[in-house]
């Protein structure tokens, strides 16, 4: 071998040495992380990682605890997966080295958390206790406790956290009927604004993709909770005409905007008193349909999705549809919403043509489908069918099943695209 090919073969052999190479390989394969994604084992505590490119499993890291509502954030470099349990778990798993590099167990019962917009803190938001703590990504080090204390002695569940520009977090109490939104630039320290009396049992919540809305449905009222987190940001002042009107006096100040954050209700009273449904099963907000300046979101207790103008904030449609919606998502594109259902029609996913405003296709892929997850550019979803023990991938096209893959009791699936994204 020449000296500059042996150099050339050392280097490549160190990068991956450095990584720590890919546990239980006969030989370790230098790659991105970019189309990996994992699915959460709902039942055995396992998390199945996915190569989206192959559509294949590519290995397996098993003792992350309770799994039955699981949810998952990733590192900005797409190594990590941070994974919240329900049983208080907090697990950082190397998708790489196929393992477990750090776990804390942080709280009683829990059910999601975020990541920073810089990547540096994760924050967990928890049923037991009621609150939110804050950890550092790298070693998950608590920095902040943040109980979501209402009253004396009154801790309110957690949900709808999300991240917002700026290491800040926005998170609804469903006990309390309000929104908080924590500034953790100085983590030891963390600020606090608190919005009350939002409406009754915030339930879920999502942000805009441009970070300045931040929606939490209502569980218990027809209606939606709207913060815009932009109207913090506006001048206090404002300037008059120039030129001024002839004759006029040219007067600077005025009246000011009125720039506090406030909430808004949207949506309201959507049900026009008809008795809602019997729900089987909370909606889920954070799949964020959005397709031009539309909006798609699941209507509770009704066999509906909602249509929403993004501008006005206005009812414009409605779409009906098999059962009642828990995750209502478009496809990156905006070109088509993925919609499905609680018992007793969870077999079914629907798609929406966002043109017609129209259900162009029904499908069955299997038992139980808890969750989708679109591929970055949205050439294929893949959708977990949990009764039926496997992954469904679906060509979005053609509707075609591309693979199956055989996944004990899948529930979430999560792409380390999300890495790149608000809210997610």
């Amino acid at each position: 071998m020449k000296r500059r090919e042996w150099l050339a073969a050392a280097a490549t052999l160190s990068s991956v040495a450095a990584l720590g190479g890919l546990a239980g390989c006969a030989a370790p394969v230098l790659r991105g992380t970019g189309d990996l994604g994992v699915v959460i084992g709902r039942a055995n505590g396992t998390l199945y990682l996915v190569d989206t490119t192959a559509q294949a499993l590519i290995g397996e890291v098993s003792g992350l605890g309770d799994l039955s509502h699981a949810s998952v954030v990733f590192s900005r470099d797409g190594l990590f997966a941070y994974v919240f349990g329900r049983d208080g778990g907090l697990t950082q798993v190397n998708l790489l080295e196929r393992r477990i590099t750090r776990r804390v167990m942080q709280a009683g019962n829990s059910i999601g958390g975020a990541i920073s917009a810089d990547g540096t803190l994760v924050a967990a938001q928890n049923y037991t206790p009621g609150g939110v703590k804050v950890f550092d990504a790298r070693t998950l080090e608590l920095l902040a406790d943040i109980p979501a204390e209402y009253g004396p002695g009154k801790l309110s569940r957690v949900v709808g956290l999300v991240d917002l520009p700026g290491r800040r977090f926005a998170y609804s109490l469903f006990d309390a009927n309000a929104i908080w939104v924590s500034d953790c630039s100085d983590p030891g320290h963390p600020k606090t604004t608190r919005f009350e009396n939002i409406g009754r049992q915030p339930y879920d919540a999502l942000v805009t993709p441009n970070g300045r809305h931040y929606i939490a449905g209502l569980f218990g009222e027809d209606g939606l909770a709207q913060l815009d987190l932009w109207a913090e940001d506006c001048p206090q002042v404002r300037a008059a005409p120039s030129p001024p009107p002839e004759g006029g006096k040219e007067t600077w100040g005025g009246p000011a905007f009125p720039c506090q954050p406030k909430v808004q209700r949207i949506l309201g009273g959507y049900g026009k008193g008809q008795a809602p449904l019997p729900v089987y099963k909370m909606p889920h907000l954070r799949g964020w349909a959005v397709a031009g300046r539309r909006a798609y979101l699941p209507a509770i207790g009704r066999h509906e999705v909602l249509v929403v103008d993004t501008e006005t904030w206005a009812e414009v449609g409605r779409i009906p549809v098999a059962g009642q919606p828990v995750f209502v998502m478009a496809r990156p594109d905006g070109r088509q919403v993925w919609v499905n259902f609680a018992v007793p029609d969870y077999h079914r996913v629907q798609v929406i043509d966002t043109q017609s405003q129209k259900i162009v296709r029904t499908l069955e892929p299997g038992k139980a489908v808890l969750h989708m997850e679109f591929t970055p550019r949205g050439e294929a979803v893949w959708i977990s069918s949990r009764d039926d023990n496997r992954v469904s991938v679906v060509d979005t096209q053609s509707f075609a099943t591309r693979a199956r893959l055989d996944v004990p009791a899948p529930s979430g699936i999560f792409f380390t695209a999300r890495a790149a994204r608000v809210g997610f």
